[in-house]
């Protein structure tokens, strides 16, 4: 829910509902098994697959789609060693191509969209239009009209009574929800300053390859690419951003931020930062500190800290500590990580096969825009609103998309991508 003191994100922009068909198998606890597709090949996508597969017996893999057959049937190998009686995909329902999605998501009831994140709003359409439940990675979208698409889409899911779940699993994970329901219930007083970090490395750029069309370079490469991946403040950070918007409970008001490359001076690495900086303002003049950066060798953390008027709530890196400080003091120790990526598959196939509502699709479009806008105030050295970034029309998406079609975003004469340079790039 939003608060009293954030900006409304449903009115903040005009959006168009699309006109939807009559929903399939979105009503009603099946009597047959769930039939589950997997859409994008890569390893979070199989993982997911495995994890959904892994809640119960009755739930059955029947299509697989990838715009690579060989890394379909990489995938469909593994799937057939680890889940050999769950995994029945003959030939004719393992869908390669552009438009592979639609085939995929009108063969199963439940689909599993994880793709590189630009493509998602589309995929998440689609799914909705064919009324099938969806469970998709994060981040939802890269640009602001892709979550405007997805909160569009989001609404028409309820009304359709489809399930929607966001990879965001810290929101799934038994400490992760204690302790933020410990600050909603005021153990640390009123937040002032919250505090959010992954700090790591990354996977390297891929080289081109002899013959490989522009398309097909930067979907190979889809990391390094804004339009593809959002940034890593976008791809990866959402995570943190995530968990501090839930426990504060609200959306910022406006951003700015610093970032820029300096490790990254390959022609491999395309676009993207190595690290990103800023400063979220909320309505109540309390701020959130974000940071992320991918260079290897530095300080690593991959910490969220909610600072408030009586006490501080903190999860250090390793996630086994949770705790808060001050008169309400709290500790709870593990002695393993949780596994929220299998976690978070539990109540959404609980609520399929129950019937029960279930819908994170919207607010994994908001948490997803809050990171867009810190991206938007890295790249332009600006000042961004809330109204600014939301109502965004800059979107580096091609209408169309097909290897022999070229992207918006070319290298130059010596094979140099264009590099956001703060002061001067337009982000909004």
């Amino acid at each position: 829910m939003l608060s009293s003191k954030q900006p409304n994100a449903g009115t903040a922009a005009a959006v168009a509902v699309p006109t939807l068909s009559v929903e399939r198998a979105a009503h009603g606890a099946p009597s047959y098994a769930l039939k589950l597709a997997q859409i994008g090949c890569g390893g979070r996508g199989t993982g997911a697959t495995v994890q959904a597969l892994n809640t119960s017996n009755s739930v059955h893999l029947a299509a697989l789609a990838d715009v690579d057959q060989s890394q379909l049937d990489k995938t469909l190998n593994i799937l057939k060693k680890q889940k050999p009686d769950q995994t029945s995909v003959p030939k004719e329902r393992q869908f390669v191509g552009f438009d592979a999605y639609k085939k995929a998501i009108e063969a199963a009831d439940v689909v599993i969209l994880a793709t590189p994140p630009g493509f998602r709003p589309m995929m998440f359409e689609e799914a909705v239009r064919q009324g099938k439940h969806v469970f998709m990675e994060k981040p939802v979208a890269v640009d602001a009209p892709g979550v405007r698409k997805i909160i569009a889409a989001a609404r028409e899911a309820k009304k359709k009574n489809i399930k929607t779940a966001v990879g965001m699993q810290r929101r799934h994970q038994p400490s992760y929800e204690e302790l933020i329901k410990r600050i909603h219930d005021g153990d640390i007083g009123d937040i002032h300053t919250m505090r959010a970090y992954w700090l790591g490395n990354s996977r390297d750029g891929k080289e081109r390859l002899p013959g490989e069309t522009e398309m097909e370079y930067q979907i190979r490469n889809w990391y390094y690419f804004t339009w593809l991946s959002g940034d890593h403040i976008v791809e990866q950070h959402i995570h943190n951003i995530d968990v501090v918007t839930w426990a504060k409970n609200a959306y910022p008001v406006a951003a700015i931020g610093q970032g820029g490359r300096q490790v990254r001076k390959a022609k491999r690495h395309c676009q993207i930062f190595d690290h990103h900086w800023v400063e979220f303002e909320y309505a109540d003049h309390s701020r959130m500190f974000s940071e992320c950066r991918q260079i290897r060798g530095c300080f690593p953390e991959v910490a969220e800290y909610v600072h408030g008027t009586k006490g501080v709530a903190s999860v250090p890196p390793s996630q086994k500590v949770f705790s808060i400080t001050g008169p309400k003091a709290w500790t709870k120790r593990l002695k393993k990580r949780e596994n929220g990526h299998q976690l978070e598959h539990y109540p959404f196939f609980n609520a399929i096969q129950e019937n029960k509502p279930y819908h994170e699709a919207e607010y994994g479009a908001l948490s997803t825009m809050v990171a867009i806008m810190g991206r938007m105030a890295t790249y332009s050295g600006k000042r961004v609103t809330w109204e600014q970034a939301f109502n965004s029309n800059l979107t580096q998406m091609p209408g169309h998309v097909d290897y022999d079609v070229m992207p918006k975003v070319l290298p130059d004469e010596d094979g140099w991508y264009p590099v956001a340079k703060p002061g001067d790039t337009v982000a909004w």
